[in-house]
């Protein structure tokens, strides 16, 4: 009885598109990747680059050796001021993400250029600014663990 049971589960989930956290499937395009940016030093671009590693693409060096582009068109990281105090001073902080991307297949475009932008905030206190500037920190690389995140998704979908 439970053996049927389970079986009944699984069919139900494997029917509905269920996929377990963090299994990535890449079409073949995308086996041995190539991420073109003028900026290899970014937060996204080392983490989409390890995240991709982990689930298994082999990322090359030089787009001659790819059969697949992910290209990072814009990546731009800053934070701003969300609200300020009577005397005019910042309690409240945004820190924010943006990345335009686009992923080429062998030559045939799979995801056309998109822009995804995330955002935290983050309160201020002049008497802790060390801990905050270690907050804006964790903030700012969970942004980018969710961007690349999306893009990950986005590439399981293809």
């Amino acid at each position: 009885m439970s053996r049927l049971l389970l079986l009944a589960a699984l069919v139900l989930l494997s029917s509905c598109g269920f996929q377990m956290q963090g299994a990535l499937s890449t079409p073949a395009e995308l086996q041995r990747t190539f991420i073109a940016t003028d900026d290899s030093h970014s937060l996204f671009y080392r983490e989409l680059r390890a995240q991709l590693q982990t689930a298994g693409v082999q990322m090359v060096d030089s787009i001659a050796e790819a059969t697949g582009t992910i290209s990072i068109l814009y990546d731009e990281t800053d934070q701003r001021v969300l609200s300020v105090s009577a005397r005019n001073v910042p309690t409240e902080y945004e820190v924010y993400y943006t990345v335009q991307y686009s992923i080429d297949g062998g030559g045939e475009m799979l995801v056309e250029p998109q822009t995804l932008t995330l955002t935290r905030d983050y309160t201020y206190d002049p008497l802790l600014v060390l801990g905050k500037a270690r907050e804006e920190e964790q903030l700012r690389a969970a942004v980018v663990k969710d961007l690349v995140r999306i893009v990950l998704k986005k590439i399981s979908t293809l």
